[in-house]
């Protein structure tokens, strides 16, 4: 398999439906090869559920779909048992979370209880139910939309919740361009129901297998720890980071590497997954007057390269 081709025609193919946003896509992609899970926040219409849509036919992994909404209980994502009379005994029905994909579109709109369920599944790839673990498919990845916090109706996702989650990216509007294809050409619901995978998911399993292969060198080592105790300073942030978050890091920008094509990772590749990496775990001190994205680039230019 010529891993460099098939990474390069699967990203055109999700920038044919996601238009403009060549970077963001980059990202995603990304993030799913390194293993982890992904948060999409943007206002709502701007695609960020096309984007979690198309990734997942993309990438030909089993799909599921929950809207979150204030009334969605636990059992309503992870299933239930039931007393079957014919074979007296309770039965179990699995919820929609037993797939490779599971969208979890608007999560901030569900209660924190029902937030907390995802929990275990995404740290451990498995649920606990009524006292019996049961493993989630292989892959499992959940690609997680959310709406701005001071939208009506919604909860911020607690700590724990965020520091789950690979990465935080943003879509933002469409430019002028980009707008006007997405007027003037073919509904995007149409374009996913024709998309072809482009992987399987031994092909997947084969390049996540790569991403863990490339190199990092100990300067770049060197770089990414100066990186986090730059967090844990106290003068860009609250709070630095985990040494979870410094591994998070370092396989987000091995899969950015291997998408350039390269078999090693350079700064550039730790400079471009940063923001989206950490930002979501972080709380810039209180008289930065930025906000996290903009508080980790003043701190990535502060910091010297290797």
């Amino acid at each position: 398999m010529d891993v460099a081709a098939k990474l390069a025609t699967l990203l055109s193919q999700l920038n044919t439906v996601i238009v403009g946003k060549e970077a963001q896509v980059r990202d995603c992609v990304a993030c799913l090869l390194a293993g982890g899970h992904l948060l999409i926040e943007d206002v709502p219409g701007v695609g960020k559920t096309t984007l979690a849509h198309a990734l997942s036919h993309t990438f030909g992994l089993q799909f599921s779909r929950v809207q979150f909404t204030a009334d969605l209980m636990p059992g309503d994502l992870s299933g239930v048992a039931i007393y079957d009379r014919g074979q007296q005994a309770f039965v179990f029905h699995p919820g929609p979370i037993f797939a490779q994909v599971l969208l979890a579109d608007e999560i901030n709109r569900a209660s924190p209880k029902t937030q907390s369920a995802l929990l275990e599944a995404m740290e451990e790839k498995q649920v606990t139910i009524e006292g019996e673990t049961r493993p989630l498919p292989t892959p499992f990845f959940v690609i997680a939309t959310q709406n701005p916090q001071d939208q009506l109706g919604t909860f911020a996702l607690p700590e724990s919740q965020l520091d789950r989650f690979l990465m935080r990216i943003s879509l933002g509007y469409p430019d002028r361009a980009a707008e006007r294809l997405l007027l003037s050409s073919a509904d995007r619901r149409e374009m996913l129901a024709s998309l072809p995978a482009m992987l399987t998911a031994g092909e997947l399993t084969a390049i996540q297998q790569r991403v863990q292969q490339v190199h990092a060198s100990d300067a770049l080592l060197n770089y990414v720890q100066d990186l986090i105790a730059a967090t844990r300073s106290g003068r860009w942030f609250l709070q630095g980071l985990s040494p979870r978050a410094g591994i998070a890091v370092l396989r987000a920008a091995k899969a950015q590497a291997l998408l350039a094509n390269r078999s090693y990772v350079a700064p550039d590749d730790v400079q471009s997954v940063l923001p989206q990496t950490i930002a979501h775990r972080l709380t810039p001190v209180g008289d930065a007057g930025r906000g996290a994205v903009e508080q980790v680039r003043a701190m990535i230019a502060a910091v010297p390269l290797p």
